[in-house]
């Protein structure tokens, strides 16, 4: 980690500071203005891929749309400025790479199991399952 270089004068590492406070709140409103972007177009994309499915396998489209989202996530680099942070500042491992995903495979794996064992969950797969199709036909008709 590059961290704030002891040598510069307090007033330059003040600067610094409020340069990365300014910074971060743009990257903030950018981040803010393309998640909200992301949402509907998730949403649309996703769909659209459910319904273009040819052979059983779906659409590109929501695939595409979350590698620009990825390739926005880097450009912005939200937590960039963490690089100028002094030296006693430890690494923060709050979430001990206990992930969003970690905690969806978790979940999922609950449903599956569920699903598995003829729950509700198999059910409502199989309602699901039949409305995709019917749609998927209605639009090839």
């Amino acid at each position: 980690m590059e961290s704030m270089p002891e040598s510069k004068p307090a007033g330059q590492l003040r600067w610094t500071l409020l340069r990365d406070i300014g910074v971060l709140q743009l990257k903030l409103i950018v981040d803010g203005l393309r998640d909200l972007l992301l949402v509907p177009a998730s949403l649309v994309a996703g769909f659209i891929s459910l319904l273009t499915a040819s052979d059983g396998k779906p659409g590109l489209q929501f695939y595409h749309l979350l590698g620009w989202g990825k390739q926005t996530e880097v450009w912005i680099d939200l937590f960039g400025a963490y690089k100028n942070s002094p030296e006693e500042i430890e690494q923060p491992q709050a979430f001990n790479d206990q992930g969003i995903d970690n905690i969806v495979e978790r979940f999922e794996a609950f449903v599956v199991d569920e699903y598995q064992r003829g729950g509700v969950t198999a059910q409502a797969k199989d309602r699901l399952d039949k409305i995709l199709d019917a749609l998927q036909r209605r639009r090839r008709d």
